[in-house]
């Protein structure tokens, strides 16, 4: 009996012990769960604290900025304070820097193409005719409530700001396709362009341009010699530098490119004035090696009636007021002299030869004609560089003429569109385009009768 009683005791005990660990591990499953909620939830609300501190912190500071600056010197300060901390970091200081002591610091050669000071070097000349003030809209009323210092570095900017320069053949490597985009038609990006629907466009007030890296790096010095502030990626669409094949052989490439980038004409005290061509385009002629450049040409198109948009703030803001306009830009290229030459070379002897310099005559070297395997015309080229900065570029837009023949031709239907100007370069893409006289012939009132259509114009060429 007191065997049983011992048995049922020591059994009890045990049970207890059971239940006991049992609440112990349901209470740290409890613990262990609520720890883990709690992170959670405290996660998001540290991040939103640590953002109203760094807000509420960066807004304070602008106040102080505004009273210690005022809004003009504030203007002034957030051109060169590029990533808006409202601090001025050595590298964002350095056009200060440069601006006062008239030495421009050696360049950061990160990522830069690697020049072969024994390789072929290449000269360009560089040419302008200024715009042609009268062009502009601004001009039909005498510029009135145009401030001269508005238009000073326009008025101002009168011939290249390098005329002649020499590069290295191998900086020229940059033009050169990737592994994927060797055939003749291909198109790359040269210079990508970073803007989207979530960046919008860059600010307006800014004087500078960042420093370029990288392929940038050659395309911002082939600017400068226009004007010493080129800025390769604009404000706005379309923005880089693109590129396609237009010819090839074993050893050369014929390469067709065009660039759209701007530059900054005024500088301080006065507030910003950007000026921007519709586009630069050209072509190289390049060893695949990149050892050898047989032509370069690289210019603003002058055959439309305007080629260049304008555009300067009047006030210490971003959201300030700013002035538009447009004009016409008669000259403005970059242009070889010649193919490349070596800068030091044998004479039967074995005698090392400076081609670059010396009291004796120049060398005079002959150069064999390019013969190519596979080319499209220029036309061609030219049209793929649109499709790829424009994709609306895919569907043929034709003059009316043209474009009644072909639907009759095709039994389809015509869609009509009236533009004031074109879609497919800097100027209209900004949006501003001026309105230009439109005509039509008798051809083209013949045209739209056999189809049934009349087509009624006002004074202003307007519909």
């Amino acid at each position: 009996m007191a065997a049983d009683v011992h048995k049922e005791t020591r059994e009890e005990g045990r049970n207890d012990g059971q239940k006991r660990q049992q609440s112990r591990g349901s209470s740290s499953q409890i613990s262990t769960r609520t720890y883990t909620l709690l992170l959670v939830l405290a996660v998001p609300l540290l991040a939103w604290a640590i953002k109203y501190y760094q807000e509420t912190h960066l807004q304070n500071r602008h106040e102080e900025s505004v009273q210690t600056l005022g809004a003009e010197g504030l203007f002034l300060f957030s051109s060169l304070d590029t990533n808006h901390d409202l601090y001025l970091s050595p590298e964002e200081f350095k056009p200060v820097v440069e601006k006062l002591t008239g030495i421009t610091p050696p360049r950061d050669i990160e990522d830069e193409v690697i020049e072969d000071p024994d390789g072929e070097t290449l000269t360009l000349e560089a040419k302008m005719e200024p715009l042609l003030m009268d062009s502009m809209t601004k001009s039909k009323d005498g510029f009135l409530g145009v401030s001269h210092s508005c238009l000073s570095g326009l008025r101002s900017w009168k011939s290249p700001a390098v005329p002649s320069s020499s590069f290295f053949a191998s900086q020229f490597k940059v033009f050169l396709p990737p592994k994927n985009k060797q055939e003749v038609g291909d198109t790359w990006w040269v210079i990508p362009s970073e803007l989207n629907i979530f960046t919008g466009y860059l600010p307006n007030n800014r004087y500078h341009p960042p420093t370029p890296k990288g392929k940038e790096v050659l395309i911002h010095s082939l600017l400068t010699m226009f004007h010493p502030r080129p800025f390769i990626k604009s404000r706005f669409a379309p923005q880089g530098t693109i590129a396609c094949i237009r010819a090839s052989n074993d050893f050369y490439y014929d390469i067709v490119f065009r660039i759209h980038a701007e530059f900054q004409l005024n500088d301080v005290p006065n507030f910003p004035f950007w000026f921007t061509p519709g586009q630069f385009t050209g072509n190289i002629v390049l060893a695949k090696d990149a050892s050898h450049v047989r032509h370069f040409h690289l210019y603003v198109p002058s055959d439309k009636s305007l080629n260049v948009d304008m555009e300067w703030l009047y006030g210490a803001s971003e959201s300030s007021n700013m002035e538009v306009d447009i004009g016409y830009l008669p000259l403005l290229e970059l242009q070889s002299t010649g193919p490349s030459i070596p800068s030091v070379i044998m004479d039967e002897e074995g005698n090392v030869i400076d081609s670059r310099g010396g009291s004796a005559e120049p060398i005079q070297f002959v150069f064999e004609d390019i013969d190519w395997s596979v080319e499209i015309d220029q036309k061609e080229a030219a049209r793929r560089l649109e499709v790829t900065l424009y994709p609306f570029k895919k569907v043929s837009y034709l003059p009316f003429s043209e474009a009644f023949q072909r639907a009759e031709a095709e039994k389809k239907l015509v869609h009509s569109i009236l533009l004031w100007g074109a879609l497919d370069d800097q100027i209209a893409s900004n949006g501003k385009c001026r309105q230009l006289p439109f005509s039509y012939g008798n051809r083209q009132k013949k045209v739209f009768s056999s189809f049934g259509l009349t087509i009624k114009f006002g004074k202003g060429g307007g519909p």
